[in-house]
């Protein structure tokens, strides 16, 4: 048995026959997740990946902001 990595709650699947990659959705809190790693067994949030994108793209209105100073400064 395994547990959600958002909620702790067990998750009820037929652990041999999950492969890396395969993709599950916590019925307790709604997290989609996927299997990392089969032996041991461990699940991650594809969640948590979604915030980190969102993170990238603060870096990218950074660079714009740049290219819009360094215009006025030509001006």
């Amino acid at each position: 048995m395994v547990n959600c990595p958002m909620c702790d709650t067990a998750i009820d699947v037929e652990e041999d026959e999950l492969d890396e990659g395969d993709a599950l959705t916590c019925e307790e809190c709604g997290a989609n997740l996927n299997v990392v790693s089969v032996d041991p067994l461990e699940l991650a949030s594809t969640d948590e990946e979604e915030e980190d994108d969102d993170d990238f793209d603060f870096d990218e209105d950074d660079e714009e902001e740049e290219e819009e100073e360094e215009e006025e400064d030509w001006k």
